[in-house]
């Protein structure tokens, strides 16, 4: 059977918005599935909103530019009121705890709420938040293998980088972790 999923990533500029989505675009290259990865951001860039669209499919992708999403990961409160209504019925929204101030009030999709910015500054690295968010979004939507995020890593971080990989999977795994934690809480 045919299966894709499509996932909006939205954030600030900096927060690693557009990274996390193209670490996911290529864990599914190397997992052999069809993929695209749409950024979108302003001229401020850093500071200012970022999000892109990633699809991941079992099949080639019609287009890139969709609308209504199987999954949100939602780093500030801009994007949640952007993107909220744009989940799917049945549909899956992550969101930053500390960033959005008004959480996500809808009871027809899974929410899941990641103190992703907290979990990274006990990590000392506050800049692997969002591969907290990816770790959660993963636990709960394993649609690559962690094996390939971990080769996307060395695609996507410049190599002067690349010694901050075993961190980057410390910080996937705790995602993992606080994912679990949470489903546990809402059933």
């Amino acid at each position: 059977m045919y299966h894709s999923d499509e996932i909006i990533l939205a954030g600030f500029g900096g927060q690693g918005v557009l990274s996390m989505g193209q670490v996911l675009s290529y864990a599914a290259i190397i997992d052999n599935k069809e993929t695209t990865w749409m950024p979108s951001y302003g001229p401020e860039m850093r500071g200012g909103t970022a999000n892109c669209i990633v699809i991941v499919s079992d099949r080639r992708v019609s287009s890139p530019i969709i609308t209504k999403f199987d999954s949100g990961i939602i780093l500030n409160q801009p994007s949640m009121e952007k993107f909220e209504p744009a989940i799917k019925k049945n549909g899956f929204l992550f969101y930053e705890e500390s960033t959005v101030v008004y959480p996500p009030t809808r009871d027809d999709i899974t929410i899941i709420k990641i103190a992703a910015i907290h979990e990274a500054e006990l990590m000392k690295k506050k800049q692997v938040a969002n591969m907290i968010m990816l770790g959660a979004f993963l636990e709960v939507k394993p649609i690559v293998t962690m094996d390939s995020v971990l080769k996307a890593l060395k695609k996507v971080l410049p190599e002067r980088h690349h010694h901050l990989i075993p961190l980057n999977e410390q910080a996937i795994l705790r995602g993992k972790e606080l994912a679990l934690q949470q489903l546990h809480l809402t059933i």
